[in-house]
């Protein structure tokens, strides 16, 4: 009603005449003889006055009338005025059916729009308890063995799955049972979920994939429920692969600690246990989990029958690094004196993910730079962007600059002349984000990183090393001006010092384990444990923890009082180029060893 009276009860706002005139001053021009015709429109209730006088072209006055206009008559009659009565064709009736109808049709499609929201919500509460697990057929995940480098050893355990699914009958012919579960375990970034997705491809095999969170909620018995959905659409499409990501997140250990249990992830770890070794057997399905904390799972998922292999996907060696980088180097263009031998040397400790990362930084780069193809400089600054955080602009040359000159060249001398530690990357007085002023980077032994054989010779080069930025800011500016930015080094000083002594038994207190990592307690390890070692060892522990530190930053303080005229050189040339490679730093100092001071400056010139 309030749209059709909106639309109806303006009809005179269509006509745009200017012209207008009172219906007093009507009377008054009939009555003095101006007016030589008048029109009126009896729907529309107003009167089109022509004036005598008026040219041709001239628009009639717009007059408003009366329901009944006596006066007016009379007037007419009595001047004698042409007078006539010319109504509009009136469409108010048809306006307002359209208008009926228009208010209709928008009430029905706000009704229809409810019902169906309300239908789709009855159909999601009857799927509460579904399965959310993505559901791809043979060719779909597109991923093959070829695809998947950097762990080999895991690739060929692995194999193994794959001739089980596609040849069963070559190990059930003599009486071998195909494994229930694999549990891919190993740091995040290794390419857990891209070796399950290849174990599908190269199969050929249903892939359902589904993340451990996906299970629990918040109502008790749904998780539960979304494992039977999951394994009873598994059995319809066996044999198929049913991988799920993250499996600590509901296969955690049940029932114990501090914080005790939570019904709804017991629940559905009990639902799963059951599924995979139950009363009734899942032939031709192999469960794959990833995870990356296999220290909190429940020993009843472990257990052979329910995960029967467990295979360790570790960061790759130099091999697997090289083998990554070829992979995802294939739609990149590098330049041709890019090596990716030299860049898999130089990344030890990488995962896959962070080789792929730093070959995307790197093209990114590239593309800022508006070069054609990825050059060495595009590949060190991405490792240094990685590994140290983004560069920002150079400081000025100022009294800031140079402490932090001196700081980073006494961590770089240290690493060039002690016997055990790696040598020397590059040093930089570039700031990094993160508030890094400068750093100076070592190329680590691969070996020794992989394996975590660390000898005592070289955790005390490393805790000295930690020490040099420190020792030359007390040798150089005195002991009033050492600043705070040594505070990350003793940190990892303290840190490997204490270790050496309570874990690793590299002290005089003899090769005894004194101190052990704390158990969480909240994932079922117990109160925090009591120390097992009385007061007097305690502080003997201390004490051999500040001899080791003492000693290192007396023999770092040696060393740089030694050298102190090289490091006045180094600390110019480093203020001059902000950056010194490892191998040009080495040579620098072997000259001066081996040349007098000015044969040293004259070779520098």
């Amino acid at each position: 009603m309030i749209a059709q009276g909106i639309l109806l009860g303006t009809p005179a706002l269509a006509d745009n005449t200017p012209k207008s005139l009172e219906y007093s001053e009507l009377l008054q021009k009939i009555e003095a003889g101006e007016v030589e015709r008048i029109e009126e429109d009896p729907a529309r209730q107003i009167a089109k006055v022509t004036l005598k006088g008026g040219e041709d072209g001239d628009s009639p006055y717009v007059v408003r009338l009366f329901d009944r206009n006596p006066e007016l008559l009379q007037a007419v009659r009595t001047q004698n005025v042409g007078y006539e009565v010319t109504p509009t064709a009136d469409n108010s009736a048809a306006m307002g059916l359209i208008v009926n109808l228009l208010v209709i049709f928008v009430v029905l499609a706000f009704l229809l729009m409810i019902l169906r929201r309300s239908t789709q919500a009855s159909g999601q509460a009857m799927n509460f308890g579904k399965s959310r697990a993505k559901f791809q057929m043979e060719a779909k995940t597109g991923i093959l063995f070829d695809d998947v480098a950097g762990i080999q050893e895991a690739k060929e355990e692995l194999q193994e799955v794959v001739t089980f699914l596609k040849q069963p009958e070559r190990f059930t012919a003599i009486g071998a049972k195909i494994p229930k579960g694999v549990l891919l375990v190993g740091p995040p970034g290794t390419g857990k979920t891209l070796l399950a997705k290849a174990i599908a491809g190269e199969a050929g095999v249903p892939f359902f994939s589904i993340s451990g969170s996906e299970f629990v909620e918040m109502f008790v018995g749904v998780g539960a429920s979304r494992v039977r959905d999951l394994f009873r659409k598994a059995k319809e499409n066996s044999p198929c692969i049913v991988f799920i990501d993250e499996i600590d997140a509901v296969g955690r250990q049940r029932g114990a600690g501090i914080g005790g249990g939570n019904d709804e992830r017991e629940q559905t770890l009990n639902q799963l246990l059951t599924e995979m070794d139950g009363f009734e057997g899942n032939t031709g399905i192999i469960i794959i989990a990833a995870t990356n904390r296999p220290d909190v799972l429940d020993t009843a998922l472990l257990r052979p029958g329910r995960f029967d292999r467990q295979v360790i996907v570790d960061l790759p060696s130099y091999n697997g690094r090289l083998g990554i980088l070829q992979v995802h180097a294939r739609n990149k263009k590098l330049d041709e004196d890019v090596s990716l031998e030299a860049i898999a040397r130089r990344t030890p400790g990488f995962s896959g993910a962070d080789l792929a990362n730093l070959l995307n930084e790197a093209a990114i780069l590239t593309a800022r730079r508006r070069k054609e193809a990825i050059s060495l400089g595009e590949i060190d600054d991405a490792v240094d962007r990685i590994t140290i955080g983004l560069s920002l602009a150079p400081l000025l040359d100022s009294k800031k600059k140079r402490l932090i000159a001196y700081h980073e060249i006494g961590h770089a001398l240290l690493m060039t002349v002690l016997e055990n530690s790696d040598p020397l990357n590059k040093v930089t007085i570039i700031p990094r984000s993160g508030g890094v002023g400068g750093f100076a980077q070592q190329m680590f032994n691969e070996e020794m990183v992989d394996s975590g054989l660390y000898t005592r010779a070289w955790l005390i080069d490393q805790i000295t090393i930690a020490l040099g930025g420190r020792a030359s800011e007390d040798v150089i500016f005195g002991d009033s001006e050492i600043t705070v930015g040594a505070s990350n080094d003793i940190q990892r000083v303290t840190n490997l010092a204490r270790e050496m002594v309570t874990r690793y038994g590299m002290s005089d207190l003899g090769p005894l384990s004194l101190e052990s990592p704390n158990g969480e307690v909240f994932l079922g390890r117990g109160w925090p444990a009591q120390s097992e070692y009385s007061e007097k060892v305690a502080t003997q522990i201390d004490q051999k923890v500040r001899e080791i530190a003492f000693d290192c930053y007396n023999r770092a303080c040696q060393i740089i009082q030694e050298n102190r005229g090289l490091i006045d050189q180094l600390v110019d040339l480093l203020l001059e180029r902000e950056t010194i490679e490892g191998d040009e730093f080495r040579r620098l100092v072997s000259e001066y060893t081996t040349l007098p001071e000015k044969q040293l400056t004259q070779t520098r010139g």
